[in-house]
């Protein structure tokens, strides 16, 4: 099912853990589905899929169920009420644990309305069109940077944010940049703001950031439009060249990041 079980206003506070076949699972536990043979037939067509939990809820007789996303559902990590569509509810019995693996987000940011300012965008689109290793989940976050604030809370290991960043290179150079958040400059983080730095550190005063975060940053040549009544859609020609090296970039790191949690040096890729 996709919709709550229950009653939500028979809910008891459900715990944030539970042992299935001697194994602790909790929120970012990935397991397997075994639906029982008695299960609806929707359930059993997600028999053998890999889903990871999402939460854990509990009704006034104590009865727990497990929400599960699957894996290989892009759309469950955009945070708050856009994940309700994609979450099913199994009983702890029909879950299989699974080896854990570490976490990764990668989140695509930017406006495809202001030219350059759409590279992350273009790259995240790039990467949901590719299979992702286990464990990593790509996202189009665009300019809702609230959204992915909220989504930063749901225990990932590390996050990847691509972005356009002048930073006086030449258009289309990639630098992997670590985001300095204890630079702060003692001003409230703004909840409308798409800067990396202003997202992340509103992320850490709703509660956590993961604990290696890597900004892929791109050279822009220009993230504005010719006029206030104009659009500008498209990228320019070095930073669109750019989209397949930041894929590679993309792919590198994530592989760095899951077999060897060390501490990357910026670096520069013209």
């Amino acid at each position: 099912m996709s919709a709550t079980w229950f009653d939500d206003d028979r809910a008891r506070p459900a715990p944030e853990t539970i042992a299935v076949a001697g194994v602790q699972l909790g929120r970012g536990s990935r397991v397997r589905l075994q639906p029982r043979a008695s299960a609806d037939p929707f359930d059993l067509t997600l028999a053998g899929r890999i889903a990871v939990v999402a939460g854990i809820e509990q009704d006034h007789d104590d009865r727990v169920q497990v929400a599960v996303t699957l894996e290989d559902s892009q759309g469950r990590s955009l945070g708050g009420g856009a994940q309700l569509g994609h979450r099913f509810f199994f009983s702890p019995e029909e879950l299989e644990p699974l080896p854990a693996v570490p976490r990764i987000l990668v989140a695509g940011i930017g406006n495809i309305f202001l030219a350059d300012d759409g590279f992350g965008v273009a790259v995240a689109q790039r990467l949901l069109a590719r299979a992702q290793p286990a464990g990593v989940a790509v996202v189009d976050v665009g300019i809702r940077g609230l959204d992915l604030a909220y989504t930063l809370q749901e225990g990932w290991d590390a996050v990847i944010l691509i972005d356009a960043a002048p930073r006086g290179e030449v258009p289309g150079t990639l630098s992997v940049v670590e985001p300095a958040l204890d630079a702060a400059d003692g001003r409230a983080p703004d909840a409308h703001a798409m800067d990396p730095v202003h997202v992340l550190r509103l992320a850490a005063r709703l509660g956590t950031v993961p604990a290696r975060v890597r900004l892929i940053a791109c050279e822009p040549a220009t993230v504005t439009p010719v006029s206030e009544t104009q659009i500008a859609a498209e990228l320019s020609e070095r930073v669109r060249a750019a989209i397949e090296p930041a894929v590679a970039l993309v792919e590198r790191l994530v592989r760095e990041l899951q077999d060897e949690p060390t501490t990357l040096a910026e670096e520069a890729h013209p």
